[in-house]
């Protein structure tokens, strides 16, 4: 049967509050105080495409607290949809504090309600209405959150969903690397879009791998078609199964203001340019440009700027 998609993206996963060191390359001992910003990568990704006028839904759980608030009043502010955001009365909600630099950011978790997602809050009737279903490791990391992303990812594939994840990994919120390569390998056989980065393949694989060992591994032994590998300044490449792999730089930046939601925002208008149907290397640029936009930004993306206007001139 047929559905009706006018749902493009359904993010699930880690909503929560970023605590970003003022201090630029600073260590997080030695930062002395904190600016308080939404954060969660799945929350990133539908407020970024909430932006370029995108059609989102986010599922993700947060305390009945100030923070849990705060949250909700930002995402309302930002026109995404928190119909699928759950309070739980139990949980204070999740908060991570994060180093201000122009590298990957050192962090220190408070995991609470994040992980507490439910099976109800992922209706059947949204996925039957989804073009994408995206997640992170980050979510999956922790149950109950894990099983049940797990069997709603099942459920959107059936339903004709492509799915889509970043696998963020980090033994800091997921130590059990094992457990982490399971659950990651049981989500990839619904076939998503991928994206990684270096940092998260070395941390996963505990060495470092050539990008040519990487897109094997998804490739021939997770049977992925798309897997997107992000460098950091050196930019992206993306490995399609059977094809030549293409590599992009990264957008010259004087001055980076901050890194985190980086990865996100490049995810962002990947994933946007991935509903409009562009070309791979068009779809690219989008992204490393999106991406751009971000790292010379602290917090969310500029408000002031029409994004979307900006990235559809991108050819």
């Amino acid at each position: 049967m047929e559905y009706k998609k006018i749902i493009d993206v359904f993010c699930v996963g880690e909503t929560l509050i970023d605590l970003i060191g003022h201090q630029m390359d600073v260590p997080i001992e030695n930062t002395g105080d904190y600016h308080r910003c939404l954060g969660g990568s799945p929350t990133n990704v539908a407020m970024n495409l909430t932006r370029l006028g995108v059609n989102v839904e986010l599922a993700g759980t947060i305390g009945e607290d100030g923070f849990g608030k705060f949250i909700l009043n930002k995402l309302k502010e930002n026109r995404v949809s928190t119909t699928c955001v759950r309070q739980d009365a139990i949980q204070p909600t999740s908060v991570i504090f994060v180093s201000k630099t122009k590298e990957t950011p050192d962090f220190i978790p408070f995991r609470k309600a994040d992980v507490m997602i439910t099976e109800n809050q992922i209706p059947t009737e949204i996925i039957k209405q989804t073009r994408i279903f995206h997640t992170t490791a980050f979510a999956l990391s922790k149950n109950p959150s894990r099983n049940t992303i797990l069997a709603k990812a099942k459920e959107a594939h059936e339903l004709g969903c492509t799915l889509s994840i970043d696998i963020n990994y980090s033994p800091r919120i997921w130590p059990d690397r094992l457990k982490a390569m399971e659950t990651i390998k049981a989500y990839c056989q619904y076939d998503p879009l991928i994206k990684i980065s270096e940092d998260d393949m070395e941390r996963l694989f505990e060495e470092h791998l050539s990008h040519e060992e990487i897109f094997t591994f998804f490739h021939d032994h997770l049977n992925v078609s798309t897997v997107c590998l992000t460098l950091g300044s050196k930019g992206v490449t993306l490995s399609r199964k059977h094809e030549t792999p293409i590599t992009l730089p990264a957008e010259k930046i004087k001055d980076i203001m901050d890194a985190t939601g980086a990865g996100d925002a490049f995810w962002s208008g990947f994933l946007f340019a991935y509903l409009k149907e562009f070309p791979i290397e068009r779809s690219l640029r989008i992204a490393l440009s999106l991406a751009a936009i971000k790292l010379q930004n602290i917090g969310s993306l500029p408000r002031n700027r029409d994004l979307l206007s900006e990235l559809l001139r991108i050819k």
